[in-house]
């Protein structure tokens, strides 16, 4: 089939690099240099300013599908966009396509009362706050959700929500005013994907302290972050639940799905500018009596790339496309696959513009060092490479074997059955 984008899609694709262009590359230094003057958790001037042109140009939640707020977009739609918003790391902010308030927006927008949108959904998909995903727990493995542990207790019209968190991102930003919960309503029941529950968790609640937030290999994220949070006997109404008790897996399996194709996604744009770095380094610096694109390992670190760049698009848009055609469920495979393929990627195309850029390309004169942080990071968020590995072996071997002996085989075998 053609991936070709649409003609709406490549409308909106002229219009969005035009703004980027004019916008959003000139000012990348001038973001860094807000985020180190004062207080590095208040909002940038420069992301506030670019956010209203953004949505005045009708550049603006781009990523939600069939929905009046937004630009009613497919996945496959959505993809180009996406790719070329992760150019710069901060750039999807702007148009209000930023994780995790695009997980979070979707959740609401498919799982929320008319009630919880109105209070929490409208002021997000205008712009006015930024939200939190708490799932991920520093005592358990959270890449199985079963195994999250923290507790939410009915107690007459409310629940006490009890437990810590960690990796939650945007915890830090003042602009975070509320977050999405995930603990355990049920923990004896016997499936244990009926345990757990989501819950809306306004920020000012008595109970929920930001205890630190979390660099990753020494960036802060700043003004987003991650943070750890603890929620210490934390009350809120009964009407604060999402979809109902026992729905927290559900809601997770559809909120999980879009998140990793969008963070794929970004990772192109990332890996495509480390390569268009990678080349005009290449041609620029002489080394030896000669620029370095002479040089053979150089040309094959560059071919490689581009290979390696144009393998993951297409899984992402096949991706894209199966979600789109046959529902995340039948794609899970395929969602899999382009989870392992695209961080790793760009690690490895990133890590040779670094290469390329010598010294320079281990600080931060170049934005190389920041970029493989982030996708580095990503073979572990939302579900680490083992994992995926581990799902796309087994719907493989499905195939071959059936589902039923599958099942039997793995029941059997305590050494693969916990992997």
């Amino acid at each position: 089939m053609s991936f070709e984008p649409s003609p709406k899609t490549q409308a909106l694709l002229d219009r969005l690099n035009a703004f980027m262009d004019e916008h959003v590359y000139p000012n990348e230094r001038r973001f860094f240099d807000e985020v180190a003057e004062g207080d590095r958790w208040q909002p940038t001037t420069v992301v506030e300013e670019l956010k209203a042109k953004a949505k005045a140009a009708g550049l603006w939640n781009l990523f939600l599908p069939e929905s009046e707020h937004g630009a009613g977009l497919t996945n496959l739609e959505y993809a180009p966009l996406c790719e070329v918003m992760g150019r710069v790391l901060w750039a999807p902010e702007v148009f209000n396509c930023s994780a995790p308030d695009t997980g979070n927006m979707e959740v609401l927008a498919r799982y929320g009362t008319p009630e919880q949108q109105r209070q929490w959904l409208d002021p997000l998909l205008n712009g006015e706050i930024r939200s939190c995903f708490a799932m991920t727990e520093p005592e358990v493995a959270s890449s199985d959700a079963t195994n999250i542990a923290s507790s939410i207790v009915r107690d007459g019209d409310d629940y006490v929500i009890n437990g810590r968190k960690w990796w939650s991102s945007g915890a830090n930003d003042p602009r975070c005013k509320i977050f999405i919960f995930m603990g355990k309503t049920d923990p004896d029941n016997p499936s244990r994907h009926r345990q757990q529950s989501m819950i809306l968790v306004p920020r000012d609640t008595p109970g929920v302290k930001v205890l630190r937030h979390l660099p990753v290999f020494g960036y802060d994220d700043a003004p987003h972050g991650h943070g750890e949070i603890l929620f210490d006997n934390v009350r809120v109404p009964a009407s604060n639940m999402l979809l109902g008790e026992g729905r927290g897996f559900e809601i997770a399996q559809g909120r999980l799905g879009p998140g990793r194709i969008h963070h794929c996604m970004r990772l192109i744009g990332q890996a495509e500018r480390a390569l268009e770095k990678m080349c005009k380094r290449a041609v620029s610096r002489v080394a030896f009596g000669k620029p370095i694109a002479a040089q053979t390992v150089t040309l094959e670190r560059i071919a490689e790339s581009r290979i390696l760049i144009d393998q993951a698009r297409f899984l992402v848009l096949n991706a894209a496309h199966m979600m789109d055609t046959v529902g995340n469920k039948v794609a899970a495979k395929e969602i899999a696959m382009i989870k392992v393929a695209a961080p790793n990627m760009a690690c490895q195309v990133i890590d040779w513009a670094i290469q390329a850029h010598g010294g320079g390309g281990v600080c931060d004169d170049y934005g190389l060092a920041y970029a493989y942080a982030n996708a580095r990071t990503l073979r572990l968020a939302d579900g680490p490479d083992e994992v995926h590995r581990n799902a796309v072996g087994k719907m493989e071997l499905a195939k071959h074997v059936g589902k039923d002996a599958l099942k039997t085989y793995m029941n059997s075998s305590s050494s693969v059955s916990r992997v």
